[in-house]
């Protein structure tokens, strides 16, 4: 009864120990993607990039900050390297909605939040898949 009781217990940890590599590398993707949106608000003010090019910095950014979450969080949790990377995007856009919710008083997905779902969702899914051990061939 003993090593069944212990089983449990050490994958509990380890989906514990997962969970908060996800929430360590939605963390570092969000302070990726903010100071890649200041770099990209310097350009602008310097007048290097221009405003109308900021539409598609930003999802660019998330992308960006998404796989370099993504790469740390896949590195660094088991073998669940796609479900890892999908919830750094889910956690990146959830840390942009609530940035959102605080500084303005009603921030919606409809408002161009759907195409920053997408792209954070879709940065993370690529470390994911391409962060994937390959399976073992068995012996018989």
């Amino acid at each position: 009864m003993k090593k069944r009781d212990r089983r449990q217990e050490e994958g509990g940890a380890a989906w514990l120990g997962a969970m908060c590599e996800v929430l360590k590398g939605g963390a570092l993707a969000g302070v990726v993607t903010i100071l890649s949106l200041l770099l990209c608000a310097v350009l602008v003010s310097m007048g290097a990039l221009p405003v109308s090019a900021m539409e598609g910095a930003v999802p660019a950014v998330c992308v960006l900050g998404t796989l370099v979450g993504g790469i740390y969080a896949v590195s660094r949790s088991g073998g669940h390297s796609v479900p890892a990377g999908i919830g750094v995007g889910a956690v990146l856009f959830l840390l942009l909605l609530t940035a959102g919710l605080i500084v303005y008083d009603g921030a919606s997905v409809a408002n161009g939040g759907a195409g920053i779902l997408c792209a954070c969702l879709c940065g993370g899914a690529i470390p994911g898949i391409l962060g994937r051990k390959p399976k073992k061939k068995r012996r018989r």
